[in-house]
């Protein structure tokens, strides 16, 4: 079908608009915008900026995404807001663009579930295949990756990365890091395990969940410093072949934090 952009919208001549794009009542779409083929947009939303998104996206009523960021320190640079593809994005969500202190992009992958009210700060950088449910706070500059699931009315603090197949609880309050794999909730956030049943619907053996539980284990309950459980964790990738890519990415995690990982 040809692009359909109700009569109302307003639609710069400048922004780049793709195939069968469609187009909600009362939106505005700014000049330095790049919108995807089948991406569909909804009624009063406000694109600016210079936002780029991708193909086969659907985007709710009543968001505002590439705003300027919310830091004191912007003057103005040309930074950006570049969305990929098949994300759902639902109502009243806010993405700011980034900033010359960063690398100047918020951005957001692929195959992301991003449901209402969610804020994502400038320079956040969100994954693929995330969930964020309603009304998730993200400062600037933080990481969600791969599978994480962020609870709904949780706040997390600028710098803070949240690893891969990780699950933060509903209304936690994240101050430092989340490693990969590992659930966490409360205020002060606490770590509660490791996320089982979601990597067993994704599709991880017994065996693989049973190496990353001894992971925990090493990281959480045997009073050993990041540096000694790093390193066996290490010694045990060396020996499991099919779980080590999940062990050194549990490893790498915990030595390279900058926040610290919460503990």
């Amino acid at each position: 079908m040809a692009v359909q952009i109700h009569p109302t919208a307003l639609v710069d001549a400048r922004a780049q608009i793709g195939l069968d794009v469609v187009i909600g009542a009362y939106s505005v779409i700014g000049p330095d915008v790049v919108i995807g083929d089948r991406t569909q947009i909804g009624s009063h939303t406000l694109i600016e900026g210079r936002t780029t998104i991708g193909m086969d996206n659907q985007i709710g009523h009543h968001l505002v995404l590439g705003a300027a960021p919310q830091d004191k320190k912007y003057a103005g640079e040309p930074t950006s807001l570049v969305i990929g593809d098949r994300n759902s994005i639902r109502e009243f969500c806010s993405f700011h663009r980034g900033t010359s202190q960063d690398g100047g992009v918020t951005r957001v992958g692929n195959d992301n579930w991003i449901m209402g009210y969610v804020h994502l700060a400038h320079d956040c950088q969100i994954h693929n295949h995330t969930i964020l449910a309603s009304n998730v706070q993200l400062a600037g500059h933080v990481h969600v990756m791969d599978y994480a699931i962020v609870g709904g009315m949780s706040g997390t603090h600028q710098f803070v990365k949240i690893g891969a197949h990780a699950m933060v609880g509903g209304g936690a309050i994240l101050h430092q890091d989340i490693p990969p794999f590992v659930m966490a909730s409360g205020n002060p956030c606490k770590t509660f395990g490791i996320n089982s049943e979601g990597l067993k619907r994704r599709g991880f053996t017994t065996e693989q969940i049973m190496a990353i539980k001894r992971a925990y284990k090493a990281i959480y309950r045997q009073d050993l410093s990041i540096e000694a459980a790093a390193a066996k964790i290490n010694e045990a990738a060396a020996l499991d072949a099919d779980s080590a890519a999940y062990l050194h990415l549990m490893s790498a995690f915990i030595t390279t934090s900058e926040r610290g990982i919460t503990r």
